[in-house]
């Protein structure tokens, strides 16, 4: 095993181990602090609602949590591509798809590993235990068991079950399908579909294609002996509906002329020639992981007019099945159906398709770094950052549960359900994955680290390139980093360590020196400074940056973040007087929240909160996020005339003035600000109406300082940042020099999506 490789599987153990193991936790969700509360929690309280319940079973979805608890069960016999690992060893794999559940669809999770290979013993657990859930996600159980377990549960429970591994690829890839085959004009009862495997996602493909229009007799299925044909013998009951009276029995030839492939089997088993042989506009969906039946460069390199679609983030087309099952849940315990039938998921596949048609938010735009998805070759499904997606699979999933008779609970609001999906997000970190993806789908930006030699930064470093997220610089003594990458087994292409103080870095420290010099001597610099500060790790980086062998710079700070500013100004602002201030990414359960300032301004002039918020909401566009700004005080809208609060009237009066169109007011208390229902009633003329604030410009730096530190510790909000703002281009950020790696590695690549240029 390579040293990378050893970093990727600590890096893995250590994010699953670090804090509190694992990924997931149960979180009360009614008042504990009391006597009192305690007492209606548990005895004598709680005996009132088990009474109703006993008397009304259905009343348990009124007082218990079964109406949004679904219970992720597997065995552990195919778990990924790791096979029969066993049931506990699957145990990660099943928090990870709670922690999916949650984030993106906000139902609960408990998840269950049964020991048993015994499909008897697997069927009347599952049952025995049902009572507690509203759903069932079956995971990673192999065919044919898998079948069987889930035929018979879905026969035999009155709540939906579905086993993800089967439906997920069918829902997602039917979706594709349809588009593609729109794209070329093909009719579906008239194309010719291989299928490449025969598991359970295969079959599970093959049945929902053929219920969507494919003729039976124009799909022909494939396992590892070749094609699965009426002459084969002992052919399992799942394979045996698709045998073929075909002459044909290789893949090779059971693809000439056909319109359609669906890989669902092992890496390069389709070859270039077998594409070439396919009919027009061919459609490959190449969906084994994580390497395709056949690469994407090989793919596009076989026939210019290819649709393609694979299972990977990093080609167009990711058919993804957390597309699907976190919203067809989501759908299905909002009705309370009773199962997940062919109505429900073809309403699903249909959503879907329609969904790649609509224009695509600014968000998902920003997330891909493209402005220009749209619907074709290229663009099939949505992509899996898209917010609309639980609004649109999740109320066609519901409606058609209720149409299709399934349902037992009606909704006659659908506007409002749809407004309360969209507010059901859970803890909201898709801000940080989408920045994330548009860095990824760029070429990778040239990071400056002041701080090289800290093992924090090394770390992160090693990350950024291993993922292909940025090219690091480390600005350190050669040596000692070296020692610590062999101290702790990670690798690091030499060209990412700049040895600064090395004679081998003196002529470039005297071509920086000559920048600085012109730069800044009118500020009172003199050439023997500059080279001078050339031996020091900050502004050697800063003049990497203005030199452009970097792109932008993290620099590490100790105890003053403005006293870390003094290089940054010199080099980067026009004048002192410009206003700098600093922005934290706050992420909370109702979405992402943006706090400013919180570093930079210890008493800021109502010119520096008006540039605070204009510089904030910028930084918020940049996102693909609409700003809705809140001006914070102790007061409401003139309630205390006290200057503080005064300060913060007149910079919303200038706000206002200036620029009409901002969506911002103030001043107001915290908690006016973030109940607009409130706002609302007591305030009625505010300008927000019933917008959800998002960005908070507080009165000043130690309120600001102290809200985002007691969210991190109190709240349990994640906090990226500081972003720094004012400068006259995107170039660096601080960061402390007791910052963790994940810290370092996320603010790094917001550093990297901002100098990224729009297409």
């Amino acid at each position: 095993m390579g040293n990378n490789a050893k970093s990727k599987k600590e890096e893995a153990l250590l994010y699953h181990s670090e804090g509190r193991p694992g990924k997931i936790e149960v979180v009360p969700t009614k008042p504990y602090s009391t006597q009192k509360d305690l007492s209606l929690a548990y005895s004598p309280g709680v005996a009132e609602p088990c009474l109703a319940i006993q008397e009304n079973p259905d009343d348990a979805y009124k007082y218990t949590a079964k109406g949004n608890l679904v219970a992720v069960i597997s065995n552990g016999t195919a778990v990924l591509g790791l096979g029969d690992i066993g049931a506990m060893a699957g145990k990660p794999v099943m928090e990870g798809k709670g922690l999916l559940f949650k984030t993106f669809a906000d139902i609960d999770v408990f998840d269950i590993e049964v020991n048993t290979k015994n499909t008897e013993q697997f069927i009347e657990t599952v049952k025995n235990i049902s009572v507690t859930f509203g759903g069932i996600n079956l995971e990673d159980i192999k065919a044919p068991e898998c079948f069987e377990i889930e035929e018979r549960l879905k026969e035999e429970l009155p709540i939906p079950v579905m086993h993800d591994d089967q439906h997920g690829t069918a829902i997602i890839s039917s979706a594709a399908l349809l588009n593609a085959l729109e794209i070329t004009g093909k009719k579906i009862d008239r194309v010719q579909v291989v299928v490449n495997g025969a598991g359970a996602a295969a079959v599970s493909c093959a049945k929902l294609y053929m219920a969507l229009g494919v003729r039976p007799e124009n799909l022909v299925m494939c396992d590892s002996k070749g094609v699965i044909t009426t002459r084969r013998t002992n052919l399992s009951a799942a394979k045996a509906q698709f045998a073929t009276d075909r002459d044909i029995a290789t893949l090779a030839e059971a693809l000439r002329g056909a319109d359609v492939f669906l890989g669902l089997s092992v890496a390069d088993v389709l070859t270039q020639e077998m594409v070439r042989s396919m009919a027009a506009d061919p459609v490959v969906f190449a969906l084994a992981n994580p390497n395709p039946e056949i690469s994407y460069d090989n793919a596009m390199a076989a026939r210019e007019d290819i649709i393609f679609a694979t299972g990977r983030s990093d080609y167009p087309n990711q058919v993804n099945n957390v597309l699907g099952f976190p919203y067809i849940f989501r759908g299905a315990l909002d009705v309370r159906a009773t199962k997940i039938n062919e109505e429900m998921k073809i309403a699903a596949v249909l959503a879907l398709a329609k969904l790649a048609k609509e224009p695509v938010p600014d968000i998902v735009a920003a997330a891909y770094n493209d402005n220009d998805i749209t619907f074709g070759r290229e663009y099939l499904i949505p992509k899996a950052l898209d917010p609309r997606l639980i609004s649109c699979i999740s109320a066609a999933v519901a409606k058609a549960a209720i149409e299709s008779g399934v349902a037992r609970k009606e909704i006659t609001d659908w506007k409002a359900y749809m407004a309360e999906l969209e507010s059901r997000m859970g803890r909201d970190d898709k801000l940080m994955r989408a920045i994330r993806s548009k860095v990824v789908t760029a070429a990778p930006r040239r990071i400056a680290f002041s701080e090289g030699e800290r093992l924090s930064t090394i770390k992160a470093a090693v990350h950024l390139a291993n993922e292909n997220i940025a090219m690091p610089l480390l600005v350190g003594s050669r040596s000692k980093i070296n020692a610590l990458l062999r101290e702790n087994h990670l690798t690091l292409d030499p060209r990412c360590i700049v040895d600064f103080q090395s004679d081998e870095q003196e002529a470039r420290r005297n071509r920086y020196a000559t920048l600085l010099y012109n730069k800044v001597s009118r500020k009172g610099v003199r050439m023997s400074e500059a080279i001078e500060y050339m031996m020091q790790r900050d502004w050697f980086t800063l003049m990497m940056v203005d030199a452009g062998d970097a792109d932008t710079s993290i620099l590490g700070y100790t105890h003053r973040y403005t006293d870390a500013l003094k290089p940054v100004r010199q080099i980067f602002t026009t004048n002192s007087n410009t206003t700098l201030a600093t922005m934290e990414i706050v992420t909370t359960k109702r979405g992402p929240m943006f706090f400013a300032d919180t570093a930079v301004n210890p008493s800021p002039t109502v010119e520096d909160l008006v540039n605070t918020a204009l510089m904030a909401a910028q930084t918020v566009r940049n996102f693909g996020i609409e700003p809705v700004i809140g001006m914070l005080s102790h007061s409401n809208f003139g309630t205390d005339t006290e200057p503080l609060a005064v300060k913060i009237a007149k910079a919303v009066e200038i706000l206002h003035f200036q620029y009409p169109d901002l969506l911002v007011d103030g001043e107001m208390k915290a908690d006016i600000a973030l109940n607009k229902q409130a706002r609302n009633e007591f305030y009625p003329f505010n300008k927000l109406g019933d917008r959800e604030i998002n960005v908070l410009i507080f009165p000043n730096l130690s309120s600001a300082n102290i809200s985002y530190k007691m969210m991190e510790i109190l709240g349990g909000a994640e906090i990226n940042g500081p972003i720094l703002m004012g400068l006259n281009r995107s170039c660096v950020h601080l960061i402390p020099e007791v910052a963790s790696t994940r810290a370092i590695r996320n603010l790094s690549v917001i550093a990297a999506a901002e100098t990224i240029p729009s297409k």
